[in-house]
């Protein structure tokens, strides 16, 4: 048997008629040959029905300009951490990265910039670099960062970039063979963890570039 299509409700703004309408074909004959039609499906009547006393810029442009609404029920971040980041100069492809204690805002290091490299490259490098340096003090605390492209790459002991070697981007190249030969030479406690912008809002080892 097969599973019963769940109801939507359609709210015309702009259309040969406006309003809420129950099904997709009656939604349709309002909006379809209409030049500049405004509409929307929603799950519930309740939400076609805010939606609706609200203009179609306040319910759908506004809507999706917001930020993801935090949940308040999330939980928080571990302070005892390192946090770390990348930023990447879209104008002269540059790449610096760069880690902080979490629970003392104290900045580690600071590596870059460095020519014809990637967000992705700084983000394993950095996680890599912090992974080094805990190592060497003999610390378990964990690490966050915002790409799960670089997680993927420390966890697989292998940098997976499409970046093409040319001679202005060598020393990067360099950095990710030595990343590389650190990984599958050494063993860390240390877990590696995925930063929660949506719940936590900004990396604190963001550089404020966006």
């Amino acid at each position: 048997m097969s599973k019963q299509k769940k109801q939507k409700f359609y709210v015309v703004w702009e259309g040969k008629q406006t309003g809420i309408f129950n099904d997709w074909d009656t939604c349709k004959k309002q909006v379809f040959g209409v030049d500049g039609a405004k509409y929307k499906s929603y799950e519930s009547k309740t939400e076609a029905e805010t939606a609706f006393g609200k203009s179609y810029f306040e319910a759908v442009v506004l809507e999706k300009k917001l930020p993801p609404k935090p949940n308040p029920n999330a939980s928080p971040p571990i302070i005892q951490s390192i946090v770390v980041d990348a930023a990447w100069n879209s104008k002269n492809k540059d790449m610096e990265y760069q880690g902080f204690n979490f629970s003392t805002k104290e900045r580690l290091f600071k590596k870059g910039p460095y020519a014809g490299a990637t967000n992705n490259i700084g983000e394993f490098l950095a996680i890599v670099h912090a992974l080094a340096l805990l190592k060497k003090h003999n610390s378990n605390l964990p690490i966050y960062t915002d790409s799960r492209t670089a997680m993927s790459w420390v966890n697989r002991k292998f940098a997976n970039t499409k970046l093409e070697k040319t001679d202005k981007n060598t020393e990067v190249f360099e950095l990710l063979k030595r990343a590389v030969d650190w990984l599958k030479a050494n063993t860390y406690p240390n877990k590696i963890l995925k930063w929660d912008t949506k719940n936590w809002g900004e990396n604190p080892a963001d550089f404020g570039r966006k």
